[in-house]
């Protein structure tokens, strides 16, 4: 049964090699006593001395944990810098390597579908290995497919060592969400969340002008290169800061489960793509990638409910939270990366600018998501669900616009709403994420990172296919260019649609954070410490001294 099969699990992690186990259990005591003893117990006591921790904690970010998040930060930016930058280059790689435009499109394609493959494997990956094994290993592929893309000799080595680089870059964003969701306590992942995330927002908006600088003054070559220096700089700070973890061996990986999920998310995410480049779903190029994906996930799907120790956990989709979160994470793919292929044409097509200004502008959404980033704070007090809703309205709000502005609406009112846009999809994004991991247990957090990770991949490319299909049937309809304003604004209004609608899942979204209706209210700080009495349980790779022990 699912639930016996779940349990199992767990009591398997519990038992983990670095005597995790009996520690958990004599600080769990040591905690209940503390609990149980009367208001006026002396100063020096457990609970005192806890409930002043607690509050401290509560009060700003533990520096030891800012230093893990710092480290996951660095490893992460290559990755996130790397796929713009090389965005900006392939009409340069397909002149200096003699390759037509379509061939060199794979050197993208082959980078996400590989990125795509990888994901599921993560939750196996770092019970089998450890997550400070899996992150170090994660980086070195990625260092070796930069090292190795620079030194290509022609286009067909490139593309096989950008999909190197892709399997290192899937791992790396599944394990640092584990690495932190074990790190944080109930009250701060909000906050942290909001710091790791800024790498997200800085790769949009510096890796073209970076790219942009190498393809015009040094060797395409350098575009690679350029990973170099960060890889290295993360992999020595990770070896150093990382707190160790002890592997499950008990774990044998699912070979059927990966055979399935993987091809099928390849398969979608390129029949998506195909969809997303001319609008056009009929074409073979992309109906048979898409219907070959659909039917292996059905065909993981229902292996997955029937076997003991899937390579996902679908058990986990029986928290209300993480199903909300993962519907809103779909849905926030289709309002984000839909908009992102949307916007740049509007405004080249339908405004007449040049992409040097189309990017510029396309800033004020990166503002926004900045601006948005006191969100994460917020979260820690209120819960998701407000944020989320208030984050819905401004994305909303933001589209709007666009969609009933017609043909001369004012660049003034627009600029202002990519601000307001970014603000609201930074905050849904955020809150998402807080919520995705409320009611799990902390033996489902490898598999919680990696399935969200796949819903944000797989609702993306969803949403520029659909809005890629809507803009090319509009432009159909309404032909020529006066009704090209027309065109816009009804494929805009689909965004407007999408957004209104992560409205109902985030409902089923938790209003407050703590379990107990959110840590810190008492005076002697009990609620905010009573998630860490199994802290040792539920975080295999933090040593019994807590985060600081470990990083110190």
């Amino acid at each position: 049964m699912p639930h016996r099969r779940r349990d199992g699990r767990e009591r398997q992690r519990d038992q983990g090699a670095d005597g995790v186990g009996k520690g958990a259990s004599a600080k769990a005591t040591t905690k209940a006593s503390a609990k149980g003893s009367p208001k006026g117990s002396p100063k020096g006591s457990p609970k005192k001395g806890a409930g002043k921790g607690a509050k401290k904690k509560a009060g700003r970010l533990d520096p030891a944990l800012l230093r893990l998040a710092g480290v996951l930060v660095i490893g992460v930016l290559a990755p996130l810098l790397d796929s713009t930058i090389v965005n900006v280059a392939l009409r340069t790689l397909s002149n200096d390597l003699d390759a037509p435009v379509a061939t060199v499109q794979w050197v993208s394609t082959g980078y996400l579908l590989a990125l795509a493959m990888s994901i599921p494997l993560t939750g196996w990956a770092v019970d089998r290995f450890g997550a400070k094994r899996m992150w170090l290993a994660a980086l070195l592929l990625f260092l070796a497919g930069s090292v190795c893309c620079g030194l290509a000799w022609n286009m067909g080595a490139l593309i096989a060592f950008r999909v190197l680089q892709g399997i290192g870059g899937g791992l790396l964003m599944p394990i640092m969400q584990t690495l932190l969701m074990r790190a944080a306590g109930v009250g701060t992942i909000g906050r942290l969340l909001a710091l790791v995330t800024l790498p997200a927002l800085v790769g949009p908006i510096f890796g073209p002008m970076i790219g942009g600088l190498i393809v015009d003054h040094l060797s395409w070559r350098w575009i690679f290169y350029v990973n170099v220096p960060l890889c290295v700089v993360a992999l020595v700070l990770a070896w150093r800061v990382l707190p160790g973890d002890v592997p499950l061996y008990g774990r044998r990986l699912d070979l059927p489960g990966l055979l399935l999920i993987s091809p099928a998310l390849a398969g979608l995410v390129y029949g998506l793509t195909q969809v997303g480049g001319d609008g056009r779903i009929g074409r073979p190029a992309a109906l048979v990638p898409l219907a070959g994906g659909v039917l292996l996930l059905v065909g993981f799907v229902v292996r997955a409910l029937r076997v003991d120790a899937p390579l996902i956990n679908l058990d986990l989709f029986r928290a209300r939270s993480f199903s909300a979160s993962s519907a809103l994470l779909f849905l926030s793919g289709l309002s984000m990366f839909g908009a992102m292929l949307l916007l740049p044409l509007y405004y080249q097509q339908q405004r007449g600018h040049g992409a040097q200004v189309t990017g510029l502008l396309l800033g004020l959404q990166g503002l926004g998501s900045l601006l948005a980033r006191r969100f994460g704070g917020l979260i820690d007090g209120v819960g998701p669900r407000p944020v989320v809703l208030v984050g819905a309205v401004l994305v909303t709000l933001g589209t709007l616009p666009f969609a009933l502005g017609g043909a001369h609406v004012s660049g003034l009112l627009l600029g202002v709403a990519l601000v307001v846009r970014g603000a609201g999809l930074s905050a849904v994004n955020l809150a998402v994420m807080v919520g995705a991991y409320h009611d799990l247990a902390p033996a489902q957090i490898p598999d919680a990172s990696s399935t969200t990770r796949i819903m944000q991949q797989i609702g993306g490319s969803f949403g520029a296919a659909v809005l890629a299909v809507v803009l090319q049937g509009q432009f159909a309809a309404h032909p020529g260019p006066a009704g090209r304003a027309t065109a816009y604004g009804h494929t805009f209004t689909w965004a407007v649609a999408f957004a209104a609608l992560s409205v109902l899942p985030a409902l089923l979204l938790p209003a407050l954070t703590g379990r107990q209706g959110g840590g810190g209210s008492d005076d002697d700080g009990s609620d905010v410490e009573e998630p860490d009495a199994g802290e040792s349980d539920a975080r295999r790779d933090v040593p019994p001294g807590g985060v600081a022990a470990g990083l110190s």
